[in-house]
């Protein structure tokens, strides 16, 4: 049987942490939205249709990025405080490449990183 091939992420509307369960250990890594304060307050100098133009365009960018690293697995936990992970989940179920993941998505606060390497070690039985 292979190997199973899991990802924990928690994630906000602006960072992921990327945890991936690699021999019993967890990988860490981050992706982050392009969509900072700074770019918030330039964005909306020139109209808030622009900015929420340039948040959308940004947020897309980076539901991609974390969809490339998706892909590579079959199970992925999803977990943070904002509804970011569920609207990730909604854009991936309607593309086919994700069809063989399971994904399982959670509510969970503001986290320390240990705190989150416990939450996906605890999800994915890992010791």
């Amino acid at each position: 049987m292979k190997d199973k091939k899991q990802l924990g992420i928690w994630m906000d509307h602006s960072t992921a942490f990327i945890m991936e369960s690699t021999n019993d250990t967890i990988v860490k890594s981050i992706i982050t939205s392009e969509f900072t304060k700074e770019e918030k307050e330039v964005s909306l100098d020139k109209g808030e249709n622009f900015m929420n133009s340039k948040k959308q365009h940004l947020q897309s960018n980076f539901f991609r990025k974390l969809s490339e690293v998706i892909r590579n697995y079959s199970e992925v936990l999803l977990f943070g405080p904002t509804d970011a992970k569920a609207e990730l989940v909604n854009i991936l179920k309607d593309n086919h490449l994700f069809d063989n993941i399971t994904f399982v998505v959670k509510q969970s606060d503001k986290m320390t990183e240990n705190q989150m390497n416990a939450f996906v070690k605890e999800h994915f039985g890992i010791k």
